[in-house]
Order: structure tokens, then C-alpha cells, then sequence
């Protein structure tokens, strides 16, 4: 699992850096400044939640059987898809009905959070 979400983690960071550099120098000039916030915000949210996978795979090569941190990974990799993805092909062919997909996405990432929290909480006994 976790070598897995690893390589998934590090090829989502190569693509985070080329989709950031391709939005920064290609589509400056030719797109609405509204449609590149937007793409920034695909890119901040890849990067975000690649270094989050990438986390949560290294934290499973020491607790390979915890549900919630593989949970966690497939949450954070499909918030990715979902959230990133819908926004960048939104960007790209102006297909404003894409943006229904987001929100799927975010809620992905705000469980894949609260999965990893309930692994901690599970993990670690906290003193009061």
C-alpha cells in the first residue's frame, strides 16, 4: 500500500510543479485572469494534499495494516482527481458544468483529514 501511494504522492509532485510552470508561462497570456486564480487554486490544492499523501504513504510503511491511514490515501488521491482535476479541465475546455465536480473533491479531502486524525487518535493516547 504505502510504496503505492508513495509513487503516487511523487508523480502527483512532478505534476503539480509542470502543471504550476505550463499555468504560470503558456496560459498567462492567453487566458481571463478570473480562469488563472482558478488554476492556481488546482495547483495550491495539488500540492497541498500531494505532500498530505505523501505523509500519510511514509506513515503507513510503519503501520501497514491501519485502515485509516489507507483510507486517508484514497481519499487525498481522489480529492486530487476530483478537486485538481475538475478545475484544471474546466480551465482548459471551459466547461463551466465540471464545476459540479469540485465539492466532491473538497468533501474527499476534508474525509481523507479526518481519516488520518482518527488514525492518530486511534495510534496515540492522548494525556489530559
Amino acid at each position: 500500500m504505502s510504496r503505492f501511494y508513495l509513487f503516487i504522492a511523487a508523480l502527483s509532485g512532478f505534476l503539480v510543479v509542470a502543471l504550476g510552470a505550463f499555468g504560470a508561462h503558456a496560459l498567462e497570456a492567453r487566458l481571463p485572469a478570473s480562469l488563472l486564480v482558478t488554476w492556481g487554486k488546482a495547483v495550491d490544492y495539488q500540492m497541498f494534499h500531494t505532500l498530505a499523501l505523501a505523509l500519510t504513504a511514509l506513515l503507513g510503511m510503519h503501520y501497514p495494516a491501519d485502515r485509516w491511514l489507507k483510507l486517508s490515501a484514497r481519499l487525498f488521491m481522489g480529492g486530487i482527481i476530483l478537486f485538481s482535476g475538475s478545475l484544471y479541465l474546466l480551465v482548459l475546455t471551459g466547461t463551466r458544468s465540471l464545476g459540479m465536480i469540485t465539492p466532491f473533491g473538497g468533501v474527499a479531502f476534508m474525509l481523507g483529514w479526518l481519516s488520518l486524525s482518527l488514525f492518530a487518535a486511534k495510534s496515540y493516547q492522548f494525556k489530559t
